[in-house]
C-alpha cells in the first residue's frame, strides 16, 4: 500500500511543479519523523527557479491538486521541505486491502526472470556453520524477489570435477563407504583421511592430477567414479537444505559445460579479444584496464580448464536464459568474481550481480572440511531443536509431544534463519544460539510468538461468539495511535519488499518483521480488544488483529521461518 501511496505522491508534486513550469528527475523522496515522507525538492530547484528553497517549497504545495479518494492527508512546509502525510484512506484501504489479498498482501508488482545461484558448497562433506549463511541469504532473497512478483529459478552448482572431487573419488577407491551414515558424513570421513594420505605421501598427489586430466578428457571410468561421489555428497546437503526450508530448483553441473563445448567455446572467445597470453604454459586473461593487477588463469599447463573457466560458461549459459543473474558468494570470492564479471564484459556477455557476505562462525571458531574441523550444519540444527524442545517443555508442559516436536522444530529453524539473516551481509557475524533462542530477545521466537498471540485471540473471541471472520467491519473506528500505527507498518510491507528486491539486502524484512510485530504487541498492550464494550469497535478491533496475523505470517514466510498458531 505505501508503494501506491508514494506513486501517487510523485504524480501529485509531479504535476504541480508542471503547473509552475519546473522539471526534475529527482524529488528528492526520503523518509521523515514528521511526516509519512518529505520532499526536499525545493533544494533541488531553488537555483533553477532563481527562488529561495522555502519561499518554492511553499509555492509548490500550493500548487498540488488532489483528486477525490487520494490517499494523501495532509501537505505541509517545514521550512524548504515539504512533509506529507497519509490520509484516513490510506489507513482504511490498507485494512481492506490485507483482509481480501491475505496472503497476495504486499507483493506481485514487477515482473522478469531471475537466475539466483546459492550455496554451491563443494560435495566433499556436509554443509557446516560457515555454508548455512549463503544459503539463507539466498533462500531469503528467492523469497524476497518471487514475493516482489519475478519468476525466479534457485540453482545448485555442482562442482563435480574439481581437485577436491578428484580426492574424494580417490578416497572412495580406497576406503570402504559407511552406508550406515549420513551420506554427506560419509564422504567427509573418506575425505579427510585421503588428505591425512596426501599430507604424509605427497608423491601421491600425482594421482589426484591424473584423475583430473582423465575426467576432463572424458574416461567414462573416472567420470562414473566422480559422478557417484558427487552423488553421495548431494543427497545428503539436499537433506540438510531442505531440514533449514531451503530448496533449489536445479543443480547445473560443472562436467555439462566441458562435455557441451561451452567452456571450449568461451576460452576461445576470450582469445578473439587479445587479452590471453602464455605463463609458463599456463593460458591467462589480462584485466588491467578492469583495475585487477593479477591476471586470470583459463587454462593450466596440462591443458586442463579451471573452476573459473567453467563458471564463465556456466554464466553465459546462464545469461542467455534470464534477464538478471544474481550469485550469493562469501567475501573470499570478491576477487575471482570482479574478475569474472570483467571478463564476461569484455566479451559482451550479460554479467551477474554478485551479493558478497562477510562469515559466519560460531565461539569455537573456524571451520575446515579438509582438516577435519567443522561443526556441522546438521549437528548445530540438532543442537537448537534440543534446546528449543526444552524451551516449549518448560512453557507448555501439558501439550502433546507431536506438538512439541512441531513447535520445537519450527523455533529452531527459525531462529537460526533469523539470527544469521538480521545481519546485513556485508558484516560478520558470531551465531550464538543460546541467544537466537531467547524468547525475551526481539528474534524469531518473538516474531513467531506475536503471530501465535494473534491466532490465539482469534481463536478465543471466536468461541466466546465475540467474533465472526466473514463479519463486515468499520476500519474508519480505528483511530488510537497505536491502531494507525500498527495499520501503517502494515501497509509499508510492499515498500520493504521493494527495497530488498533493488538492494539485495534481506536484512531489512527482518529488521521490518522484528518492528511490525513490536507494533502489534503494543496495540494489543493499550487497546482493549476481546474485552471492548461496543459491539463495532470490538469487531474492527479483532479485524485489525486478523490483519496483523496475516501480515506477520506474511513476513515469516517470506523469511522461511514458520508461523506457529500456538506456542
Amino acid at each position: 500500500m505505501f508503494l501506491e501511496f508514494k506513486r501517487q505522491v510523485t504524480e501529485a508534486l509531479e504535476n504541480a511543479l508542471s503547473s509552475l513550469g519546473y522539471e526534475t528527475d529527482d524529488l528528492g523522496l526520503e523518509p521523515s519523523q514528521h511526516a509519512d515522507i518529505a520532499s526536499k525538492v525545493a533544494f533541488r530547484l531553488a537555483a533553477q527557479a532563481k527562488s529561495n528553497p522555502k519561499e518554492l517549497a511553499e509555492k509548490i504545495v500550493a500548487a498540488i491538486e488532489l483528486p477525490e479518494g487520494s490517499l494523501i492527508g495532509d501537505i505541509k512546509t517545514v521550512g524548504p521541505y515539504i512533509n506529507i502525510s497519509a490520509g484516513r484512506n490510506y489507513v482504511d484501504d490498507t485494512v481492506n486491502a490485507i483482509l481480501d489479498e491475505k496472503e497476495a498482501f504486499g507483493g506481485n508488482f514487477c515482473e522478469g526472470r531471475i537466475l539466483i545461484e546459492h550455496t554451491s558448497a563443494n560435495p566433499n562433506g556436509p554443509l557446516h556453520v560457515g555454508h548455512i549463511r549463503n544459503s539463507i541469504i539466498g533462500d531469503t532473497l528467492v523469497r524476497i524477489l518471487k514475493k516482489a512478483g519475478y519468476d525466479v529459478e534457485t540453482q545448485y552448482y555442482v562442482n563435480d570435477m574439481g581437485r577436491q572431487i578428484a580426492i574424494v573419488s580417490w578416497a572412495l577407491s580406497l576406503f570402504e563407504f559407511d552406508t550406515s551414515r549420513k551420506p554427506d558424513h560419509a564422504i567427509a570421513d573418506v575425505y579427510i583421511k585421503a588428505n591425512a594420505i596426501l599430507n604424509e605421501e605427497p608423491d601421491k598427489v600425482a594421482e589426484i592430477d591424473k584423475r583430473m586430466q582423465l575426467v576432463e578428457s572424458g574416461d567414462e571410468e573416472t567420470i562414473k567414479s566422480f559422478d557417484e561421489a558427487v552423488e553421495f555428497a548431494v543427497t545428503g546437503i539436499k537433506e540438510t537444505l531442505l531440514r533449514m526450508n531451503v530448496s533449489h530448483d536445479s543443480f547445473p553441473h560443472e562436467s555439462s559445460f566441458i562435455r557441451s563445448g561451452a567452456v571450449s567455446r568461451i576460452v576461445e572467445e576470450i582469445k578473439e579479444t587479445g587479452r590471453t597470453e602464455d605463463d609458463n604454459g599456463a593460458l591467462v586473461v589480462d584485466l588491467a584496464d578492469y583495475g585487477f593487477e593479477k591476471t586470470l588463469v583459463i587454462q593450466r599447463s596440462d591443458g586442463t580448464s579451471l573452476y573459473t573457466t567453467r563458471d564463465l560458461a556456466y554464466h553465459e549459459w546462464k545469461g542467455e536464459r534470464a534477464d538478471r543473474m544474481i550469485d550469493v558468494l562469501g567475501a573470499d570470492h570478491k576477487l575471482i568474481s570482479g574478475q569474472l564479471k570483467a571478463t564476461l564484459n569484455a566479451i559482451g556477455k550479460k554479467e551477474p550481480e554478485i551479493v558478497i557476505f562477510e562469515f559466519v562462525s560460531l565461539p569455537e571458531g573456524s571451520m575446515s572440511t579438509r582438516r577435519g574441523k567443522f561443526i556441522s550444519a546438521d549437528d548445530l540444527l540438532d543442537q537448537i531443536e534440543e534446546s528449543a524442545y526444552a524451551e516449549v517443555q518448560k512453557r507448555r508442559p501439558e501439550m502433546e509431544e507431536e506438538f512439541k516436536k512441531e513447535v520445537a522444530s519450527m523455533v529452531g529453524i527459525g531462529a537460526v534463519r533469523y539470527d544469521i539473516v538480521k545481519v546485513s551481509p556485508e558484516k560478520s557475524t558470531v551465531f550464538d544460539w543460546n541467544e537466537a533462542l531467547d524468547f525475551e530477545k526481539q528474534g524469531a521466537p518473538f516474531i513467531q510468538y506475536s503471530h501465535a498471540r494473534a491466532c490465539n485471540i482469534l481463536k478465543k473471541a471466536e468461541e466466546e461468539g465475540k467474533w465472526d471472520p466473514e463479519g463486515k467491519i468499520d476500519p474508519s473506528l480505528l483511530t488510537e495511535d497505536t491502531e494507525v500505527d500498527l495499520i501503517k507498518k502494515m501497509a509499508a510491507f510492499d515498500s520493504i519488499i521493494d527495497a530488498c528486491a533493488r538492494d539485495l539486502k534481506p536484512h531489512t524484512i527482518a529488521i521490518y518483521s522484528r518492528e511490525l510485530a513490536d507494533a502489534f504487541n503494543q496495540f494489543y498492550r493499550f487497546v482493549p480488544v476481546v474485552s471492548a464494550e461496543e459491539d463495532d469497535i470490538r469487531a474492527s478491533r479483532l479485524a485489525l488483529v486478523n490483519c496483523a496475523r496475516i501480515v506477520l505470517a506474511n513476513a515469516l514466510d517470506t523469511l522461511g521461518i514458520g508461523a506457529p498458531e500456538s506456542m
